[in-house]
This record gives structure tokens, C-alpha cells and sequence, in this order.
């Protein structure tokens, strides 16, 4: 359905795509992944022809995108976008919203266009708010407006760029539930997305993009269970985990909390979970507090959702020191409070290092 041959984009000296090449089939969800500046939403820009690609091909149904003599606007019918921040029109309603388009462009009647816009506003559940305009509507509610606006068009091919980068967390299952209704259905669909879970449960092919190509591609398991390349082993294995290396007694403690925080908010956990991690966190900083002046504490949280826990690892080199233990803390509190919030607490000296092991549940 579309395939792509050495595809390049440059912003002047700065190159941003190199050298893609691959094959899209009808049918197939495809899961873009990678760190940002990658190239990953300037991909899907390019397959649109709203970045113009600087060298390579694009073949869309048989039809050659870069050819002049292509009727672009036809093209883009059949393959439509749906962006991070919405892009609705403030002065129209829901329902105004999906009509519009397909009034003037597939030349439809008021009254069928009306008929057919409730029907998928109805899909994607949010048919009560047909009269209601954009700034009465949610962040999620809003993107799922977006989403039967897209499909009022009839495309063949949907892009979404990071389609709920911009919601709440609670917001997030809303319209990741929208986009598992139209891969059941069928739809072809490529989607940028920092949603990893959800990736793995959605598509039928993952490509991670790195150095501005995709650098690995394959089956969700194989992409997050069992990459090949060093990159993408370290990618998936940053996104499942936290990591923080304190060395002095004077660290930012609002620059760490800043980035657990956003951590939780990429795991979608609740925000009960989140205080409590925090909470945790400090205080077993506090506990180690006698070894920063002269030892660096590697802290990493990891977080399982099939097992649905987090584990929080504190590991030091130097002397044997156990933080969790009453005869080397004064600050009985602070255990007292890990030990609360927590289901095991352990220590253990291994491979020359000191390692306290916390894991907390969900609930």
C-alpha cells in the first residue's frame, strides 16, 4: 500500500531523514518509536507532503507522491493525519467540524454529511456532544472529535502524530481505546507514539527510528522482548525505567521529583502511586545520606505492569553499609515509613556493592 525508497529530508545542513526505505501493507499498524529528534513525526510529514521529502520516492496505491503530475489533494483523502494538538475549529461545533470537510471537498450533502458525522461521533462516543464547541469539550474528547473528523474523509491510510502527547494521563486510555477500535477494524495506520505499552498491544510491526532511519524494525515481542541492536536494547530499557545517579549531599531534589514525576505520567500510573514513589524515594535518600560526601548512590525505578509493582534499587560501592539497618541509621522514622509503604524491603552486599531493594504495589 505504501513504499518508500531512500527517503532523505534536509533543513539546510541538518539531515533529518537518511536513507529510509521500506514497504507499509494494507492492513498493517505500524508503532513508530525512538527518542525525540529522530525524525519520527518529520517521517509521517513527508509521507503527507507536508514536509517535502529532499530526495527518495513515495508510492502510495501504485501512485508516485512526488510525481508532478499527482494530485496531491486526492492523495491526501485517502491518506489522513491526526496531530498532537488537535487542530479543530474553534468557532465550529463537534458536528460542524466533521462536515465541513465533507461538504466541500467530497461535494456531500448537508443532511447526509450531518447523518454521517453523528454516526461517527457515535463511534467514537461522543455523540451527546455534537452541539458542543471545542473549547466546552476535554483534551481527550477533543482528539476523539479529531479522530471522526479524519474519518469522515473515508481515508484508506491514517497517520498519527503522538496522538495523546498533549492529554492527561487520565485522559490517555480514551483515545488509545478509540485507535484499537479501527486497528480491530482493520485501518491502516502508522502511529508516532511514546505510549510503549500500548505500541506492543496494537501493532502489528514496530520500527524504532534512531540517527534519523529506522534503525530496527520488527514484531512488537521481538522489538521489546528481544531487540538486536544496542539502541534499541537501551531505548526500551530506559523507557521502563528510571535511572539517577546522586553524588553529593547537595543534589536538586526538585529536578529528580520533576523527572520520576514525568516518568509515572509515561507508565500511567496514578497519581496516589506517584506521591508515594516520591515520598519513597526521598526518604531512602535520607537514609543514605552518611555515604554521599564520598560515595555515588545509583538509584533505578522499574516498573512491571504485568506484575503490576515498582521497584526502586539503591546500589553504592565502598565499605560494607546496610542503610536500612537500625544500628547504621539514626532515622528511625524514615525506615519506619519505607517499611510502611512498601510490600518487601531487603539489603544485600553483591559484587563488591551495597544494594537496597524497595518494591511497592499498585494498589
Amino acid at each position: 500500500m505504501i513504499k518508500v525508497e531512500h527517503l532523505s529530508k534536509k533543513f539546510g545542513d541538518v539531515t533529518v531523514l537518511n536513507d529510509i526505505s521500506t514497504t507499509i501493507s494494507k492492513g498493517e499498524v505500524i508503532s513508530i518509536i525512538g527518542p525525540s529528534g529522530t525524525g519520527k513525526s518529520t517521517f509521517l510529514r513527508c509521507l503527507n507532503l507536508l514536509e517535502h521529502p529532499s530526495s527518495g520516492s513515495i508510492i502510495i496505491d501504485g501512485v508516485d507522491l512526488l510525481d508532478r503530475r499527482t494530485n496531491v489533494p486526492k492523495i491526501r483523502q485517502k491518506m489522513n493525519m491526526v496531530f498532537q494538538s488537535f487542530n479543530l475549529f474553534a468557532h465550529l461545533t463537534a458536528l460542524d467540524n466533521l462536515t465541513l470537510g465533507q461538504i466541500r471537498l467530497l461535494g456531500m450533502g448537508k443532511d447526509e454529511a450531518a447523518r454521517k458525522s453523528l454516526d461517527l461521533l457515535r463511534l467514537v462516543g461522543l455523540a451527546e456532544k455534537a452541539d458542543a464547541f471545542p473549547d466546552e469539550l476535554s483534551g481527550g474528547q477533543k482528539q476523539r472529535v479529531a479522530i471522526a473528523r479524519c474519518l469522515a474523509m473515508e481515508p484508506e491510510i491514517i497517520l498519527f502524530d503522538e496522538p495523546t502527547s498533549a492529554l492527561d494521563p487520565t485522559m490517555v486510555s480514551e483515545v488509545l481505546a478509540v485507535i484499537r477500535r479501527l486497528a480491530k477494524d482493520g485501518m491502516t495506520m502508522l502511529i508516532v507514539t511514546h505510549e510503549m505499552d500500548f505500541a506492543r498491544d496494537v501493532s502489528s510491526r514496530v520500527f524504532f527510528m534512531e540517527e534519523g532511519g529506522i534503525y530496527e524494525e520488527g514484531t512488537p515481542q521481538q522489538i521489546f522482548e528481544q531487540p538486536m541492536r544496542e539502541k534499541t536494547r537501551a531505548f526500551i530499557n530506559r523507557v521502563r525505567s528510571f535511572h539517577c545517579s546522586i553524588s553529593s549531599p547537595d543534589y536538586d531534589l526538585y529536578a529528580m521529583n520533576a523527572e520520576i514525576e514525568i516518568f509515572c505520567e509515561r507508565q500511567i500510573l496514578p497519581k496516589r502511586i506517584g506521591q508515594k514513589l516520591l515520598l519513597l524515594v526521598e526518604e531512602l535518600l535520607h537514609l543514605h545520606q552518611p555515604l554521599l560526601s564520598t560515595e555515588t548512590v545509583e538509584f533505578k525505578i522499574s516498573h512491571s505492569e504485568k506484575h503490576g509493582t515498582l521497584e526502586i534499587v539503591a546500589e553504592s560501592s565502598g565499605d560494607e553499609y546496610n542503610p536500612i539497618s537500625l544500628t547504621n541509621t539514626p532515622d528511625e522514622l524514615g525506615l519506619n515509613i519505607i517499611t510502611a509503604m512498601t510490600e518487601t524491603i531487603n539489603y544485600q552486599r553483591f559484587e563488591g556493592k551495597n544494594r537496597v531493594l524497595l518494591v511497592l504495589g499498585e494498589k
